[in-house]
């Protein structure tokens, strides 16, 4: 077990811990008697995730933690095969599920071992066989009335006992608010790495260790991750950076319903109710043609004009985290490093400037149209077709065209 403790007579009550504590788990108390009137440091062992941002942070080297030692050698062993999270909402399959299969079969096969997928929710047994038919070779299955709906903990809680169990040597996940929601949980229940958001996958058949490649500082660089004592090795991955894994006439996998005791799985929260966002008609994920705005429509009034040119050319409505951090347009919409990846094959931005957070999430676009009055930022630049000018003149011109076409 990890442990953490203050060591009263090096501490001088400074603060500086408890300022930096991205947990909130550190107090001051007050030391009755003390001559030159110091106060305490006290960590919270139920806030204290042992991450050692406290430790680092004193000078006084008055805060001692222990940490697990990581696992070693033989224990890794131990652990085979590859898994990928089916993630499902109201029966549906996410379409990331399947990319994910794809990459997954390919490491099942450089490390000769199955591909297995786990499916969590209530009356989806059905749905097995779909991921059979793209190359699973099992499927586990967690069906009951409690996990009609994501929930984090009864969902860490089953998904958690089962890699225990199994000891899968790889798990992936989607980076879909789900998949980011509790992949760090499961990965911190049992102990091991978590790299977040992948847009590259390799195997280095030899260690059998996961390269893992992300974006790092804003884009600027990519970096590729390992986690070389732990298992299993978990990554979330991007939606659109893998093609879908093709059907397979024919091919055949084993159903596992796994048995457990759901009355013992925690739930601290209570599910009220799923709302559906229903200001897009077509998913921004999946759209072939996408119409994005940025700071420069101006407002939410400004979306309704990209609106319209959206549903002419058959598309959906994009936006950069500035048009989302101004409520101007719900998050659903959000593209680029922290919302979605999108790969259309038109990409129409309207009033973006393009920053790498945002070209992240969709320079691979096939034709990129920039809208802009400034001709040298960086959308403008990377463009396939660049028009200056402002939108507000250009678009209504667009649409005219396209209507007096139809």
């Amino acid at each position: 077990m990890s442990s953490i403790n203050i060591l009263n007579d090096k501490c001088v009550g400074c603060g500086q811990c408890l300022s930096l504590c991205p947990f909130g788990a550190i107090s001051m108390e007050e030391r009755p008697g003390h001559p030159k009137k110091f106060g305490l440091a006290k960590i919270d062992l139920d806030k204290c995730v042992y991450c050692g941002t406290c430790v680092s942070a004193c000078k006084f080297n008055a805060i001692n933690l222990q940490k697990d030692a990581p696992a070693q050698g033989s224990d890794k062993d131990k652990y085979r095969g590859i898994w990928v999270y089916a993630e499902q909402r109201h029966g549906e399959i996410s379409s990331v599920v399947f990319e994910l299969l794809n990459e997954g079969k390919k490491l099942a096969s450089e490390l000769s071992v199955p591909l297995s997928a786990v499916l969590i929710g209530s009356n989806i047994k059905s749905k097995a066989k779909d991921l059979i038919d793209r190359g699973v070779d099992k499927v586990y299955i967690f069906d009951n009335p409690i996990l009609a709906e994501f929930q984090d903990d009864p969902y860490t809680d089953v998904l958690t006992r089962l890699i225990q169990k199994e000891k899968p040597e790889i798990v992936l996940m989607g980076a879909t608010n789900i998949g980011r929601s509790f992949a760090s949980r499961v990965a911190a229940r049992i102990g091991t790495g978590l790299t977040a958001d992948c847009t590259a996958l390799a195997i280095d058949a030899q260690t059998r260790n996961l390269h893992q490649t992300r974006p790092a500082f804003g884009g600027n660089i990519m970096a590729t991750i390992l986690t070389p004592q732990h298992r299993p090795q978990m990554a979330t991955v991007r939606h659109k950076v893998f093609k879908q894994a093709k059907i397979i006439e024919g091919h055949k996998g084993e159903i596992i319903e796994v048995e457990t005791d759901y009355s013992t799985l925690l739930n601290r929260t209570k599910f009220v109710q799923f709302i559906k966002d229903t200001s897009a008609k077509i998913n921004v994920s999946d759209a072939d043609i996408i119409v994005s705005g940025g700071r420069g429509v101006g407002g939410a009034e400004g979306f309704k004009l990209l609106k319209e040119l959206a549903d002419l050319l058959g598309g959906a409505v994009g936006a950069s985290r500035a048009a989302v951090d101004s409520d101007w347009i719900p998050y659903s919409h959000q593209i680029g490093q922290t919302g979605t990846t999108v790969d259309p094959k038109v990409y129409i931005a309207c009033g973006i400037s393009g920053q790498i957070q945002h070209l992240i999430g969709m320079n691979s676009a096939d034709t990129i149209i920039a809208i802009n009055r400034d001709a040298s930022c960086p959308m403008m630049q990377i463009a396939t077709y660049a028009l200056e000018g402002d939108i507000f003149e250009i678009i209504p011109n667009i649409i005219k065209e396209i209507k007096s076409k139809k």
